[in-house]
């Protein structure tokens, strides 16, 4: 069995600098995979960045640098909270294909168990067939598509609207 050379574990209160950090990197790295653009987010407060955190946000670290990012948004409806959304997936380049997003979404799926949520849903942009294929793998199945989901530099993308259910 490999031996993994990063942690995988929730953010806490004390893990601000390194969610900013990574979250800002994923944004400037891979521009056409969020909804969020690195101008939104690095235009925060501390406080905003906190209160992003209430929500469970998952980190790998590999040594003390933060190289993946995973978080969970929950319903708050009476009669949604059994479902939350898997938000802000992010590998470092040079870390993907090693496993690690295995275990960021992993980690997720266990803070949404803990939870009591039984159904997890995700959106992808269409184009992306390596994050569809591994969230296929991961037990999503397409419920989906939103055309024109998200307008990048003039071109719109669709959306894959995925969902798995985990109780």
């Amino acid at each position: 069995m490999k031996t993994a050379i990063w942690t995988v574990r929730r953010l806490g209160a004390d893990d601000v600098e390194a969610f900013r950090r990574v979250r800002l990197e994923a944004l400037r790295e891979e521009p056409v995979a969020y909804a969020s653009s690195h101008a939104d987010w690095a235009a925060l407060s501390d406080e905003e960045w906190r209160d992003r955190m209430v929500e469970p946000v998952v980190a790998a670290f590999l040594s003390d640098e933060p190289v993946g990012l995973a978080g969970l948004m929950r319903q708050r409806p009476s009669k949604m909270v059994h479902r939350a959304s898997i938000v802000m997936v992010y590998v470092r380049r040079s870390l993907r294909g090693t496993g690690l997003a295995d275990e960021l979404i992993d980690a997720v799926i266990d803070e949404a168990r803990a939870l009591g949520i039984v159904q997890l849903e995700l959106s992808v942009t269409a184009e992306n067939r390596a994050a569809v294929r591994f969230y296929e793998r991961k037990g999503f199945v397409t419920i989906g598509r939103i055309p024109g989901a998200l307008m990048h530099e003039g071109r719109e993308m669709d959306d894959l609207m995925m969902a798995r259910r985990i109780g």
